[in-house]
C-alpha cells in the first residue's frame, strides 16, 4: 500500500497548501479592485499566480482522490465535477466547481483579457472550495 500512503500524504500536503494560499488571498488580495489590479503589474502577477496555484492544487487533490477510487476522468473540468459528485454536492455546486478548471486554464495559459474574470470567479466560489476541502479533510 505504498501508493496509498503516498497519495494520503500528498493530499494532506496539498490541502495545507490550498488553505494557506486561500488565507493569504483573502488577507492580501480579496479587496483589490479592478483599478488596483490593472494599475499594478506586481499585484496582477501575485493575484493570478495565487489563484492558479490554488486551483491547480485543488485539481491535484481531486484527481488523486478519484484515482484512488478508480474513477476515470477525461479532463480537469470532469475532475472537479466528479470530485464534487463523490462528496454529494448538488448539481449546481458540481457545475460551479467544474467551471473553475476553465479559469485555471485561462490563468495558466495566460489568456490576457480574461485573467481578471478568472480571479472574480474564484472570489465568488471560494466558500464552495472551502466546503469541498472540508469534505476532503473529513475523508482523510
Amino acid at each position: 500500500m505504498v501508493e496509498f500512503s503516498y497519495a494520503k500524504g500528498r493530499i494532506a500536503d496539498s490541502l495545507q497548501f490550498i488553505l494557506q494560499e486561500i488565507k493569504e488571498f483573502e488577507v492580501e488580495y480579496n479587496n483589490k479592485s479592478w483599478e488596483q489590479y490593472h494599475k499594478d503589474s506586481k499585484i496582477q502577477k501575485l493575484m493570478e499566480k495565487t489563484v492558479e496555484n490554488i486551483l491547480t492544487a485543488l485539481l491535484e487533490v481531486g484527481g488523486t482522490i478519484l484515482a484512488e477510487k478508480g474513477i476515470a476522468t477525461e479532463n480537469y473540468k470532469e475532475v472537479l465535477m466528479k470530485t464534487a459528485e463523490l462528496f454529494n454536492f448538488t448539481k449546481e455546486e458540481q457545475e460551479s466547481l467544474s467551471k473553475l478548471a476553465v479559469q485555471r486554464n485561462r490563468l495558466a495559459h495566460r489568456y490576457l483579457d480574461l485573467k481578471w474574470e478568472s480571479i472574480k470567479m474564484f472570489k465568488g466560489q471560494v466558500n464552495l472550495i472551502k466546503k469541498l476541502l472540508q469534505k476532503v479533510l473529513e475523508l482523510q
